[in-house]
């Protein structure tokens, strides 16, 4: 029975060591036209974090972020914001992020391409105009997911805001405190290696205690 519990014990701190999301926020200095897709966003943004110039952060709520209150400057610069999550089943979600990009941007969920625009965008706060913030609606199955957004600032970016709508209920900005478990799922094979170390740990005291009897 004590072994059991420590098994236990060890599997659900395991799995259950992160209960938010997990929030980044790179950046560098870079300006751009403005791009034709989304794609052409991501893959400008990335090879401007190459830049020495580059940043990252991670933060413990996507609710009044500016670039200026991150890392100083507030302007010239592509911002990258990725956020990891978990769903614990399978469920109805909206995603939307409100950003000052005066060059465009575009949002990514697990790698594709969900919203991008090549406007200036101010979100301002307001979600009334659909050309000022990304938007995203569909199912989710349960598992580990990335949303990803990037784009690029002129001159002068103000606060930016990335929320989430789960089964219509509330909206909730992204943060550290969002129960939406930003640790990675483990696999199967890292349980099963954890019960391995368990029970050689076990195997080990029990011979330890055989050869002092």
């Amino acid at each position: 029975m004590k072994k059991l519990s420590v098994l236990a014990f060890a599997v659900a701190a395991f799995c259950g060591s992160a209960q938010a999301s997990v929030i980044q926020v790179e950046t560098a200095n870079a300006t751009t036209a403005p791009l034709a897709s989304a794609q052409a966003y991501m893959d400008a943004v990335n090879a401007a974090l190459l830049d020495s110039s580059y940043a990252s952060r991670i933060i413990s709520s996507y609710d009044s972020v500016s670039h200026q209150s991150l890392f100083g400057g507030n302007s010239n610069f592509a911002l990258k914001s990725t956020i990891d999550f978990v769903v614990n089943s399978r469920s109805y979600f909206a995603f939307r992020a409100g950003v000052d990009f005066g060059l465009g941007g575009a949002m990514f969920l697990d790698g594709v391409a969900v919203d991008f625009k090549s406007n200036d965008m101010w979100w301002n706060g307001n979600y009334s105009n659909p050309s000022q913030y990304f938007t995203s609606r569909g199912r989710l199955n349960a598992g580990n997911h990335t949303l990803t957004i990037v784009g690029f600032e002129g001159c002068c970016d103000g606060n930016q805001q990335v929320q989430f709508q789960r089964n219509e209920d509330d909206w909730t900005s992204f943060s550290s405190t969002d129960k939406m478990g930003g640790g990675k799922v483990p696999e199967p094979a890292s349980i099963a290696l954890l019960l391995t170390g368990v029970g050689l740990i076990g195997a080990t005291r029990r011979r330890k205690a055989a050869a002092q009897a």
